[in-house]
């Protein structure tokens, strides 16, 4: 495919246009959790789990990724639980800790919500070219490393 022509943009804005996509998703985040009765932190809690496969986390791993101690993580675990998202079982290796594996009619009823949003990405995505693509994917790995980096920074000062 060959590119299209785009529009010339600075750097800031990009970095505008940026926070607009992060501003509208946290609004979304905030529905889409109330639609499936969760939290957003017990939605990005579950999405990790979902994220993880076959490769069941323990409850410290979502802890560090939600950026929560492994008591509240408990909390988010037995909201999930509760409602029917997770089940824990036993760690084949060490007994003391849990895997989390997420429920499939649970997964199912998220993925109805988004798939729709996804779908839309995609045909967003079939707008640019490979060597585009290559680059969009490129900066949201740098970027997303760049924001555990800085988040991770900004946690010890305080």
């Amino acid at each position: 495919m060959q590119a299209k022509p785009r529009p010339a943009a600075t750097p800031e804005q990009a970095l505008s246009a940026m926070d607009h996509l992060i501003a509208t998703h946290l609004v979304g985040q905030h529905e889409i959790a109330q639609q499936v009765g969760l939290s957003v932190t017990d939605l990005t809690c579950f999405a990790y789990v979902i994220q993880a496969g076959e490769n069941l986390p323990t409850a410290g791993d979502l802890a560090a990724r939600v950026h929560v101690t492994t008591g509240a993580v408990t909390g988010i675990l037995n909201r999930l639980e509760r409602a029917g998202y997770i089940t824990r079982r036993p760690d084949p290796d060490d007994r003391r800790r849990i895997r989390v594996a997420a429920e499939p009619d649970a997964v199912a009823r998220v993925r109805e919500v988004y798939e729709p949003y996804y779908t839309r990405l995609m045909e967003l995505f079939a707008d640019y070219s490979p060597a585009e693509i290559a680059v969009l994917t490129d900066w949201f790995n740098r970027a997303s490393t760049l924001a555990a980096d800085y988040l991770e920074e900004h946690r010890r000062t305080d």
